[in-house]
Formats: structure tokens, C-alpha cells, sequence
């Protein structure tokens, strides 16, 4: 059965982080759209004006332009936040949604609340140290125990651009509890240097309707498991 894929990058890339898995699921027969949100095109434009919510409407606009329905949204890393409340607000539009070792949104949190404050305080700074954007983090740090050789790792950094810095200290906005959506949801296992996953991801291993699946890779199958990525998005349904 044919199926339609919207895939939506996570911090600091583009549409061009899905045109392989895009390809992949085009040749399987389906349809696949790969998105570029607000002011991750061009890393010198101005992102002051760029939200969490222009990030969602990006998305729903793709949606309404081309009368898209029955979708599978897919988000990976901060991407997850963004098509949980795509899925929220446009239920007779989207059939499922996959979150890729993804931050989950949750009203009135943003996707910087699931780290320690400590943490906050420094990723903020480093917002404010980089005219609006957060930064990509540097070839190493991509590739540290994430399953990419360097050569895989610097091809991939040198696409990254700063990431809107307003659109992961926002808060998300949903009208039902996020354990009432269609999901898959993916652990990418090497992104867990000890093993756990966080709290609330865990939580929804007891919704009836999310699915999960562990993929032995680190933060980017995208790149370090593409054909395996592409088989489970493949095998996605309205029924998880």
C-alpha cells in the first residue's frame, strides 16, 4: 500500500539529512516529502522572529499546500517536539507519526526543560553568544560513540547551521495527552551511554497505541543505518 512520508530534520540540518531515506521510500512505491524549517537554510539569516511555533507551521503548511492526508510525520533529536504538536493540531491530516530518538513536546515545556538546569543555563548562554542560533556541535562531538566513522561525521558537521535558538526554549502546545497518538517511536541505542532513556519516553512503552523499535546506532541512523531506517519507517502504520 502506498503511503505518504513528511520527514522534518532535526537541530541544525536540512531537508538534505532525508533525500537518502526519501529516495529509499520513493523506490518502495511510496511518496516522501523531506522539509527545511525557518532559518535552517541559510546560516546567516535573521532567526529573531523564528519560534517553536513557526517550526509547526511549517510543517502544516506543507501539509495543506499539497492536501496531504493519512501521513506518516516523522521527527528525529528536536524534530520529535515539532511533529507532536503537527500531529496534535492537524489529526485529520496525519495517521501516524515515528519519533526518531526524538524529544517528545509536552504543554508548557520545552524541549530545553528535559535537560538539568545546569545544562539549560549553558545552552542558553551559548544562544546568546551566537547571535540567536545554537550552535552544531563539532565533528567530534557528532561523532563520539554514534556509530560514524570521521570521514561520515565531517560530511555531515559541515552542513550543520545554527539552530533558531527561541525554537528549543519555547514552550509546546497540545490539546490532548500525547498518549492518545498514532506513533512509533525509535531508540537509537548508542545515543545512551548508559543505557537509559529518559523518563518520559519510557512512559509511553504503556500507551496502547505507540509501537517502539531499537535500532543498534547511534544519533544518526540517517546516515549510520540508512537501509534498516528506511525498512522500519517502510513498515509504519496507522497501527504502529
Amino acid at each position: 500500500m502506498e503511503r505518504t512520508y513528511v520527514l522534518v530534520p532535526g537541530a541544525w540540518m536540512g531537508a538534505w539529512v532525508w533525500e537518502p531515506v526519501a529516495e529509499r521510500l520513493r523506490a518502495l512505491g511510496h511518496q516522501a516529502r523531506s522539509v527545511t524549517l525557518s532559518g535552517l537554510d541559510d546560516a546567516s539569516s535573521e532567526v529573531s522572529s523564528i519560534g517553536l511555533a513557526t517550526h509547526v507551521d511549517d510543517v502544516l503548511a506543507v501539509l495543506e499546500e499539497h492536501d496531504l492526508r493519512d501521513v506518516i510525520v516523522v521527527g528525529h533529536g528536536y524534530s520529535g517536539v515539532v511533529v507532536g504538536q503537527v500531529a496534535d493540531r492537524a489529526p485529520d491530516r496525519v495517521a501516524h507519526t515515528v519519533f526518531i530518538e526524538a524529544f517528545l513536546p509536552h504543554y508548557g515545556r520545552s524541549m530545553l526543560d528535559a535537560f538539568p538546569a545546569g545544562v539549560r543555563e549553558f545552552e542558553l548562554q551559548a544562544i546568546a553568544d551566537n547571535g540567536g542560533r545554537w550552535p552544531a556541535p563539532p565533528v567530534m562531538v557528532a561523532a563520539d560513540g554514534q556509530d560514524l566513522s570521521v570521514r561520515q561525521a565531517r560530511s555531515l558537521v559541515a552542513r550543520f547551521v545554527g539552530h533558531p535558538g527561541r525554537t528549543i526554549s519555547e514552550p509546546a502546545v497540545l490539546s490532548r495527552p500525547l498518549e492518545e497518538l498514532s506513533a512509533t517511536y525509535i531508540v537509537c541505542e548508542k545515543d545512551h551511554f548508559d543505557g537509559a532513556i529518559a523518563a518520559d519516553v519510557q512512559a509511553m512503552r504503556s500507551a496502547p497505541n505507540w509501537t517502539f523499535h531499537t535500532l543498534q546506532t547511534g544519533h544518526w541512523p540517517m546516515v549510520s543505518r540508512l537501509d534498516r531506517l528506511t525498512c522500519l519507517l517502510a513498515e509504519a502504520t496507522a497501527n504502529g
